[in-house]
């Protein structure tokens, strides 16, 4: 399987069989251009949406018309099971930003956990849901979601085989949120890749966990 970084919260990620699932689709341009992330380009089978905020529910710019998943509970689409634990977008219970959901799924034996917009930490009930993970998709950048502190947290409860950061400030990204280097001081395991793609299998994937940070594609 291969899975691409667009931007934030945005991943592609492509199936052995060619299946293309993406999470968490921004508005290219949006909130009056402070996310500057570039239109995802590929023909989409299904897009999973944590939450109904444009900068991840964006379904209609996306090319093929892909089945939606929404919502908590079991969503199968193309023969792959998707797990929707809910959660929360903030630390009181969803009275500030509302519901978030944590899609679970495996793909090519790699069990892949996308946090979306999770704004808490993440407590015993939710994290027995979510079970073993060997990849990570994981907000660090704070303010409308967990921090640097909550995040490492967070990894350190479900200790993935590898941790993949999004959701914080680049070049594209106007919004008060930090960069990744906060989550990465004093981390060990860090790899900061010059690419935005990685190709993965249970095989390759190591032996504890490490973070590696791509480059966003659009």
């Amino acid at each position: 399987m291969k899975i691409k970084w667009c931007g934030h919260a945005t991943f592609l990620i492509t199936t052995a069989s060619g299946i293309k699932i993406v999470t968490d689709p921004y508005e290219p341009g949006g909130y009056d251009g402070a996310l500057a992330y570039g239109k995802i380009p590929d023909l989409i089978d299904i897009a999973l949406v944590s939450h109904d905020h444009p900068d991840h529910n964006f379904v209609q710019a996306l090319e093929g018309n892909p089945q939606v998943v929404k919502g908590p509970g079991t969503h199968t689409v193309s023969g792959i099971t998707f797990k929707g634990v809910p959660t929360y977008h903030d630390t009181t219970r969803g009275s500030e930003r509302g519901e978030n959901v944590i899609f679970c799924f495996t793909v090519d034996d790699v069990r892949l956990c996308h946090l979306g917009d999770l704004g808490h930490m993440l407590e015993a009930e939710a994290a027995s849901e979510i079970g073993t993970v060997d990849v990570l998709m994981m907000p660090v950048g704070g303010f409308y979601t967990i921090d640097a502190a909550a995040a490492t947290g967070v990894m350190n409860t479900l200790k993935p085989r590898l941790v993949i950061p999004m959701h914080f400030k680049t070049a594209k990204c106007g919004f008060p949120i930090t960069t990744v280097d906060d989550f990465l001081l004093n981390k060990t395991g860090v790899k900061r890749l010059n690419t935005s793609e990685i190709t993965l299998t249970q095989e390759s994937l190591p032996s504890s966990t490490e973070i590696q940070v791509l480059t966003h594609a659009m």
